[in-house]
C-alpha cells in the first residue's frame, strides 16, 4: 500500500471510534422515547458505557497484538464490534442496548490500538506526532458528517438503521484491511501472551512516572470531551431548543478539531511534540477559565453565541492535544508499543469515564457543570504533563521471557 492510502486506511479505522459515538447522538433521544429510560439508567449511559466497554477491550488488544501480530488482533477486535452492532440493532430494551454498546467498545479497541501500534512500529517521535496528526486531521471529518447523516437516516428508518450502518462499515472496513495491509511486527519481535509477562511489562511501564501523569492527563481532557458529547444532544435540545440543526452545530465545533490537528501536523516538526502540547494546555486552561467565569456571571446557560464560541476554541486546544499527548506517552515504550497502547488508552478511558459520569450527573438543562468541567480538566491535566515533560526516562524494554 501506499504512504497515502495507508493514512487514510488509519484514519477510516480509527474512526470507528468516533463515528460509534457520534453517529448515534441525534438518536438518543428517540431511543429513549421507545424503550424507555428509568432510573439509575439513562440514555447518556449509551456513550460512558461504550468508552467503559472500550477501556476493557485495550487491556487486551494490546498484548494480543504484542503476541500474534497487529492484524490479528485488529481483525479479532472487530468481530467483537460486530456482535455488539447487531445486539443493538435487535434490541428491545435499553438493556440490551447498553450490553450491545459495551460490546461495541470491548471491540472497537482492536482497530484503535492494533492501528497506533502499526504507527508505532513504523515511526517514532515528531515523525510520530506528525503522522497521528494528519490522520487525525482526516478522521475528525467523521464527527463533522456522522449527527447530520446519521439524524437523515433516522428521519428515514428510525434509530436502528444507525446500527445497521455501523454493520456494513465494519465489514467493509475488514475487508479493505484484510486484502491490502500487511503485517508491521516481525515474528523474531513479539512477546509471548503470558500472564506473568504482562503482569512484569505492566509493571515496567506503569512505573514510568512519565507514563503515568500522561495517562492520567490524556484521560482528563478525553473526558472534558466525553463530557460534552454524553449531554450534548440534550443540552442543545433544553437549554437552547436546538434540535433539527443540532448536526450543524456539532460539525461546526468538530472542525475546530479538524483544523487544529491539521495546523499541528504541520508545525510539530518545527516546533516539536512538546511545545505543541504545552500551547494546547494553556489554551484550554485559558478557555475553560473563561467558560466557567462567563457561566456564573449568567446564572445558568451562557448566551449561545458566546458558548459556541468559547467551545469552538477549547475543541480547537483539544484537537492540538490529542495527537501529540499520544506521541508524548507512546515515545518511551520500546518493544511493549502494543501492551503500551493498551494501558495508555484504557487508563485515559477509564479516568475519561469516571471524569464524564462525576461531572455529567450534574447536568441540569444549563452550562454550569461544563464550565467547572472544562476547566477542572483543563487545570489539572496542565500540571501533571508539565511535570511529565520535564523528567528525561530512558524507554521501557520489556520482558519477552
Amino acid at each position: 500500500m501506499t504512504f497515502r492510502s495507508r493514512l487514510i486506511l488509519y484514519a477510516l479505522l480509527t474512526s470507528l471510534t468516533s463515528l460509534s459515538i457520534d453517529a448515534l447522538l441525534p438518536g438518543l433521544r428517540q431511543i429513549g422515547l421507545e424503550l424507555g429510560a428509568a432510573p439509575p439508567l439513562s440514555t447518556h449511559h449509551v456513550i460512558s458505557l461504550f468508552i467503559f466497554g472500550m477501556a476493557f477491550g485495550e487491556l487486551v488488544i494490546g498484548p494480543l497484538s504484542d503476541a500474534f501480530g497487529r492484524k490479528r488482533a485488529l481483525l479479532g477486535g472487530i468481530c467483537v464490534y460486530l456482535l455488539g452492532t447487531a445486539i443493538g440493532l435487535f434490541a428491545q430494551s435499553l438493556e440490551m442496548v447498553l450490553i450491545g454498546r459495551f460490546l461495541q467498545g470491548v471491540g472497537v479497541s482492536g482497530p484503535k490500538i492494533a492501528t497506533r501500534a502499526m504507527i508505532r512500529d513504523q515511526f517514532e517521535g515528531n515523525a510520530m506526532a506528525r503522522v497521528m496528526s494528519f490522520m487525525f486531521t482526516l478522521f475528525i471529518l467523521i464527527p463533522m458528517l456522522a449527527p447530520a447523516l446519521a439524524q437523515g437516516l433516522i428521519a428515514v428508518a428510525g434509530w436502528r438503521s444507525i446500527f445497521a450502518a455501523y454493520l456494513v462499515i465494519a465489514v467493509c472496513l475488514c475487508i479493505w484491511f484484510t486484502g491490502r495491509h500487511p503485517e508491521t511486527l516481525p515474528v523474531n519481535r513479539r512477546i509471548p501472551f503470558r500472564p506473568r509477562l504482562l503482569f512484569l511489562n505492566a509493571l515496567r511501564i506503569l512505573s514510568s512516572p512519565r507514563v503515568t501523569l500522561l495517562i492520567i492527563a490524556t484521560g482528563l481532557v478525553f473526558g472534558a470531551q466525553l463530557l460534552y458529547l454524553s449531554t450534548a444532544a440534550d443540552l442543545f435540545f433544553e437549554a437552547y431548543g436546538v434540535a433539527e440543526t443540532f448536526p450543524l452545530y456539532f460539525a461546526a465545533l468538530a472542525l475546530a478539531m479538524g483544523l487544529a490537528s491539521f495546523i499541528n501536523a504541520r508545525l510539530v516538526h518545527r516546533l516539536g511534540t512538546v511545545t505543541m502540547a504545552r500551547i494546547g494546555f494553556i489554551c484550554l486552561t485559558t478557555v475553560s477559565l473563561l467558560m466557567l467565569v462567563a457561566t456564573f456571571v449568567e446564572v445558568g446557560a451562557l448566551p449561545f453565541v458566546a458558548f459556541l464560541s468559547l467551545l469552538f476554541l477549547a475543541f480547537f486546544a483539544i484537537g492540538i492535544l490529542f495527537g501529540n499527548l499520544n506521541a508524548m506517552a507512546m515515545q518511551t515504550l520500546g518493544n511493549v508499543a502494543g501492551f503500551g497502547a493498551s494501558l495508555i488508552a484504557s487508563g485515559s478511558s477509564l479516568v475519561a469515564t469516571a471524569f464524564a459520569v462525576g461531572f455529567g450527573s450534574f447536568y441540569s438543562a444549563n452550562t454550569i457543570y461544563l464550565g467547572v468541567g472544562f476547566f477542572a480538566a483543563g487545570l489539572s491535566s496542565l500540571t501533571l504533563a508539565e511535570v511529565a515533560i520535564r523528567r528525561n526516562e530512558p524507554s521501557v524494554i520489556g520482558v519477552s521471557r
